[in-house]
């Protein structure tokens, strides 16, 4: 009497799948048969042999034949609607991605869903109170790293406009930038402003900072420490401008606003995303320096940017 209750239930439950897989245009299974059984009798079910594993294995007997009618409702025009149980509470197909709905098991031919509810879960930049005033604040005299003993005349800021379309975003400062206090100021931000000038932009129209705000000895790579202590204050500059492209300049730059580890070389000339962001990784003005055939690619990049920004 309880089996035979159960199997109510479980074709019930069955029933309910199916109209909901014919509400969402579902017009054919295609099941694979097996070697399992197609039934199993009560008597058959005391035979299992468990073993230490709590593995369960069914005793050999004969399938049963296939039924010839399921008992199926038909296919109607309308949706039929759903009761009060468990499964009237399923997700519709309008409210999955199109993702979700490509998982579907292979074994169900479902009609293509006219215009899916696409759902937007893209993360994007976090309302935040600072300013660039209070993180220049907190900044300080910043001590956070080894670089603020190693030589250093002043902490180089961010600068231009805060409220810019474009940013860019360098390494480090350099010496003529330590000395004057203001990011590429020396050849390699000459070049940076011609670059800038040619894409149709004046500087003082776009925000310039870099990922650290100190000059490394002898113009070295910033370390994996240094970079950590400083990197958060230029990351949350980045959420106060909410620029709509950032350009970020060498690898250094690439690697850690990215947090990726791939060559600059492979990430150049196609946007990447940060938090909504697009984010174009190029090479730095101080490379094209020591190698001006890269100039060119430098360029194709930026045109990129600057038709990017012209559509907006």
């Amino acid at each position: 009497m309880e089996n035979s209750s159960e199997n109510n239930t479980l074709i019930s439950d069955i029933r309910e799948q199916i109209l909901f897989m014919q509400e969402l245009g579902v017009d054919s299974l295609a099941v694979e048969l097996s070697d399992r059984p197609w039934s199993i009798s009560s008597a058959d079910s005391d035979n299992l042999i468990v073993d230490s594993a709590q593995q369960a294995t069914p005793v050999p007997f004969e399938k049963a034949p296939p039924p010839t009618d399921l008992g199926l409702p038909k296919r109607t025009t309308e949706a039929p609607k759903r009761g009060g149980s468990r499964i009237a509470s399923m997700p519709s197909l309008r409210s999955r991605t199109p993702a979700q709905v490509s998982d579907m098991p292979k074994s169900i031919s479902a009609k293509t869903v006219e215009e899916p509810v696409l759902l937007d879960v893209s993360p994007t930049l976090a309302e935040t109170t600072d300013t660039i005033q209070s993180i220049r604040a907190e900044i300080g005299n910043c001590t956070r790293c080894k670089l603020s003993q190693l030589g250093r005349k002043q902490i180089v800021h961010t600068t231009g406009n805060f409220q810019a379309d474009l940013m860019f975003v360098g390494e480090a400062p350099g010496a003529d930038e330590d000395e004057q206090g203001f990011p590429f100021v020396g050849r390699a931000g000459k070049l940076l402003t011609d670059i800038i000038v040619a894409m149709g932009f004046q500087r003082e129209q776009v925000c310039i900072g870099n990922i650290n705000r100190c000059r490394p000895p002898d113009n070295r790579k910033p370390e994996p420490d240094e970079t950590a202590a400083c990197r958060p204050f230029i990351l949350r500059e980045v959420a106060v401008i909410k620029p709509k492209v950032i350009v970020v300049l060498g690898a250094t730059a690439a690697h850690n606003l990215l947090q990726v580890s791939t060559p600059i070389s492979k990430l150049r000339g196609n946007f990447q995303d940060y938090f909504g962001v697009k984010v174009m990784p190029t090479f730095h003005p101080a490379y094209l320096l020591r190698d001006p055939h890269k100039k060119k690619d430098v360029w194709e990049d930026m045109k990129k940017v600057r038709d990017f920004l012209n559509t907006e």
